[in-house]
């Protein structure tokens, strides 16, 4: 199955959720909650600006939406922060009830978990202040270089093909550099260990709203048709309902596009 064919259909089952509606917690089969009166969700706070610590505090756009969203099904948010590679084995584990941390919905993924999307997003190659090794965008200008990732992150993959890419054009391989946080990549360039980074584009937003004089952005937008969401465990269908029924009062208050609007991300992101 076709990547594009794949994230549409994933967008039609969700959509007919929300259309029709679902009933609310106390209307239908609850889910079983890893404690009482509490969304136990896990999370990876190294993605800015969906989930990161500022100044020892959860901060983000996916913080936000799960406060707004527990909010409406009178449930406590309880965060669980771990490395992003413990997040499905802990929700397969039934430590967690879902996985909040902006994670891609890919074919891989999903024959382990379940998932309700709420936003899609693209990729920017961002680079330091003035363009130093000129590079023109997701292109063969790439090849040779270095170039910072989050680990794990779809920019990951991304990079690794655009690397092969190279290799296939005959030119050098991307070295491939892998980081914990987005943060840490930001800093790689800026100290000049890394050439550019591949970032999402609500990230490059933030980053260069902070630091535009130490960053900049080369060649357009990429891949701006990747899906995120919560995870939940297979054949958790009552917190999958739980979840879209959550989100369609979000969206209906205008909640919604109010946290797109906050966290500046572009209105191309929103999925309903």
């Amino acid at each position: 199955m076709s990547k594009n064919l794949f994230l549409r259909r994933y967008a039609v089952v969700t959509l007919a959720a929300l259309c029709l509606g679902a009933p609310l917690m106390s209307q239908a089969a609850a889910p079983t909650l890893v404690s009482k009166g509490e969304l136990t969700y896990g999370t990876a706070a190294t993605f800015m600006p969906f989930e990161y610590m500022k100044d020892g505090k959860l901060t983000g756009f996916d913080i936000d939406l799960i406060h707004a969203l527990t909010a409406k099904l009178a449930l406590k948010p309880q965060p669980m922060s771990m490395e992003f590679k413990g997040l499905i084995p802990a929700l397969q584990g039934k430590r967690l009830d879902i996985i909040n941390s902006a994670m891609y919905i890919n074919p891989v993924r999903s024959e382990q978990v379940e998932f309700v999307p709420y936003l899609k997003i693209g990729s920017r190659v961002v680079v330091a202040k003035g363009n130093p090794e000129k590079i023109t965008g997701r292109d063969l200008s790439l090849c040779g270089k270095s170039i910072a990732v989050t680990l794990g992150g779809i920019e990951e993959s991304q990079a690794r093909a655009t690397s092969k890419q190279c290799q296939d054009a005959g030119k050098a391989a991307i070295n491939v550099m892998t980081f914990p946080a987005a943060t840490d990549s930001a800093v790689a360039v800026a100290q000049k260990r890394a050439d550019a980074e591949f970032l999402s584009t609500p990230g490059a937003v933030a980053l260069l709203n902070e630091k535009g004089d130490t960053f900049e952005t080369a060649g357009d937008e990429f891949e701006a048709d990747t899906h995120i969401g919560f995870a939940v465990r297979k054949g958790d269908a009552p917190m999958k309902t739980l979840l879209e029924t959550g989100l369609k009062q979000l969206v209906a208050d205008g909640t919604y596009q109010k946290l797109i609007a906050k966290w500046q991300f572009p209105a191309s992101v929103a999925i309903f």
